[in-house]
């Protein structure tokens, strides 16, 4: 079962999971061939640098693809001793296959260092990437070969393995990896496009990874400069009115404010909620501006079935949208909506009213179907977002993005439950979500 379209997809993809380490002295290394692929969008993603570490599987003599162990720069080798010794390779067959293969390595490291210094790992991150993992041989000897050259923090980060070889390691400070498949037979089966990598690629991924670094200047270069007045962005609690009710909410302007994320929580969750705090984190680091609001009273969340009366939460979103027009300082922003759970119905609910203001919808683990046929009906671009694991709710996500006729996209963070409580994959989604806002709420987006 493929889980990845290519290795640029499954890169992309770790790089959201590896969020948490942009801004800190990160260099990311690729395992020559398949693994840089994946390593440079993971480099993107992170804004790092980009290395390799040359490693070379030892494969047994009648069965290549089996690693019996591997070799990597400076000498280091692993050798897998339950393989060898079900396999009765003799001494000499083992130097066979190692002299041969440690051939190869040095012409690749000839290759692919020419023209460039190795990046220096002393007291930094080092983040492995390979396109996934099978025995662990290769990762185990790269890992070693991180630590060797100073590496403070190794960190193993691949988009597929087995769960017991990622239980055996003990290389690595931490592992990250993105999906761990019950029955695991190959890597490449769990990728639809699974083409091989040749040099020229590495070579040229290289290139454009350091061209990268060198035309985007730092972010402390990119600061305002010493001197100049920047006002301090609005952040408050407000209260909404809404037919008879008010509603409690928390806003969050940065100055200027040009686009507005309104948060439909969902059942039993409040603006409180840690959750959509961090996703709202995540969009004003973006300079977009947040409301976190309840859509019910303390006393209508009481009476459980106020959580899934669609047609009331999404009437009470169309009111604080309403209400940010009336302010001064919101009236010219463009909304968007980001619904969680239940409150995702409420969200596309709202967005199908034919005369929504709203350029924007985000779903985090939704129930887009509680919208029913007003799916059809909505206009602004849709992103549904769902946990690898969330078996059911994936379904429901399919049947409801089938149902819509707006620009609409369904992604799925890997190793994701309902609640997205797994490291990472929070983040992710705050990721994906941040870049769709930023994409149809900019001032440039077309309306």
């Amino acid at each position: 079962m493929s889980i990845f379209e290519d290795r640029v997809d499954a890169g992309r993809q770790l790089g959201r999971r590896l969020a948490e380490l942009r801004g800190q002295d990160v260099v990311v290394l690729g395992l020559p061939r398949g693994g840089v692929p994946v390593a440079f969008e993971v480099a993107a993603a992170l804004d790092a640098p980009l290395d390799v570490i040359v490693v070379r599987k030892l494969g047994l003599p009648y069965q290549p693809e089996l690693a019996m162990g591997a070799i990597g720069e400076g000498g280091t080798r692993v050798l897998e001793e339950h393989v060898l010794a079900h396999s009765r390779v003799s001494d000499l067959e083992l130097a066979t296959v190692e002299g041969h293969e440690r051939a190869v390595l040095e012409n690749r490291v000839t290759l692919f260092r020419k023209g460039r210094t190795r990046q220096d790992l002393t007291g930094r991150i080092a983040v492995i990437v390979d396109d996934g993992i099978a025995t662990g041989s290769t990762a185990r000897v790269a890992c070693r070969i991180a630590r060797k050259l100073g590496a403070a923090r190794v960190v193993l980060a691949v988009p597929v393995a087995p769960a017991e070889t990622l239980a055996s390691l003990s290389e690595p400070d931490e592992v990250v990896c993105l999906a761990t498949p019950r029955q695991f037979s190959a890597v490449g089966y769990h990728y639809r496009d699974f083409s091989p990598t040749d040099d020229d690629e590495v070579v040229q991924l290289l290139d454009a990874a350091a061209k990268r670094l060198q035309d985007s200047p730092p972010a402390s270069r990119a600061a305002a400069s010493p001197g100049a007045e920047t006002a301090a962005d609005f952040d408050e609690e407000v209260e909404i009115p809404s037919r008879g009710v008010r509603l409690q909410g928390q806003l969050h302007l940065p100055v200027p404010a040009t686009a507005m994320v309104v948060f439909a929580h969902g059942s039993g969750s409040s603006r409180h909620s840690p959750r959509n705090r961090f996703v709202a984190g995540m969009l004003q680091k973006a300079g977009l501006g947040t409301l976190l609001l309840d859509l019910l009273t303390p006393g209508e969340e009481r009476q459980r079935a106020n959580v899934f009366n669609i047609e009331l939460l999404a009437r009470r979103l169309s009111s604080a949208t309403d209400w940010l027009a009336t302010r001064d300082d919101t009236a010219g922003c463009t909304a968007g909506y980001f619904g969680a759970s239940t409150g995702a119905g409420a969200a596309l609910w709202a967005a199908s009213e034919p005369d929504a203001r709203v350029g924007a919808v985000v779903s985090r683990g939704g129930r887009p179907d509680l919208a029913g046929p007003r799916l059809s009906a909505v206009r602004a671009p849709t992103l549904l977002i769902v946990g690898g694991f969330d078996d059911e709710v994936l379904e429901l996500n399919r049947k409801a993005k089938s149902m819509m006729r707006c620009p609409s996209q369904l992604a799925v963070v890997q190793g994701a439950t309902h609640l997205f409580e797994e490291p990472g994959t929070l983040a992710a989604a705050a990721i994906l979500a941040r870049d769709w806002f930023v994409r149809y709420l900019s001032p440039s987006a077309g309306g």
